[in-house]
């Protein structure tokens, strides 16, 4: 199999080194270039979070991409709160939008959480959001809405996507754990928040929780890859990688 690119179209700065960091592990050849999408305010809020993922913003991004890397296999948009805030149908309808901007297979970051929980056969999760209550809430209900039931949500309530970009690895084990504590019959951990480095721990995570940990920038690339027929078992990138449809 050759190797796919798979355009990330990424808002703002906080932890799109993840994706260099997860393309040197790949062992296809496939690639993972980057763009960062225009943030005119990093905030976890709705209002913020609608400007972020507007239909125009994405366009700009996918030409962009497509412009600087060359032609793509498929494209995801890199962000869970600025695509599960426009609800499940508005979700669905940005994607068909960047998929149409970008002429290839399309999704985002919301969508493939439910697909990785699709693929490992998860139905029902803890959520560790590092979010307000009322932006992790309204992801709560795009699962629901998709057949997945979050048995607990623990909020961090952290307003940029810069601040969470700061927290040491270490902070985010620890925070997983506790939110597996809280539902010890979940059978997933979900940390939904592009702006968490989380690449590096993939391994640890589900081997410190004892189940998948299924992270943002994880699930994005896996489904970039899937979209774009690179879906092969991986190693080194948890166990969402490891498995095979």
């Amino acid at each position: 199999m050759s190797g796919k690119t798979v355009g990330i179209l990424y808002p703002g700065y906080s932890a799109e080194d993840d994706y260099p960091r997860a393309e040197a592990l790949l062992t296809d050849g496939s690639t993972l270039p980057l763009v960062h999408t225009e943030m005119r305010e990093d905030a976890h809020r709705v209002d913020a979070l609608l400007d972020i993922g507007g239909d125009d913003v994405l366009a700009e991004g996918a030409r962009a991409v497509a412009d600087k890397f060359g032609p793509l296999d498929a494209i995801v948009w890199a962000c869970t709160s600025g695509s599960f805030v426009f609800g499940p149908d508005g979700a669905a309808e940005q994607v068909a939008a960047l998929r149409s901007a970008a002429g290839v297979p399309a999704s985002s970051t919301s969508f493939a959480f439910v697909q990785a929980c699709q693929r490992l056969g998860v139905s029902s999760v803890a959520l560790g959001a590092t979010y307000p209550p009322d932006v992790a809430g309204r992801f709560v209900e795009f699962l629901a809405h998709h057949g997945i039931t979050v048995l607990t949500v623990s909020a961090r309530d952290i307003i940029t996507a810069a601040e969470v970009g700061t927290l040491p690895g270490e902070l985010v084990l620890d925070f997983a754990a506790a939110v597996a504590a809280d539902a010890p019959q979940a059978q997933a951990v979900l940390l939904p928040d592009t702006a968490l480095h989380t690449v590096g721990l993939l391994d640890a995570l589900d081997a410190r929780v004892g189940k998948p940990v299924l992270t943002a920038n994880q699930v994005s690339m896996w489904q970039g890859l899937r979209l774009a027929g690179a879906d092969i078992a991986r190693p080194n990138l948890g166990t969402l990688f490891a498995t095979t449809a």
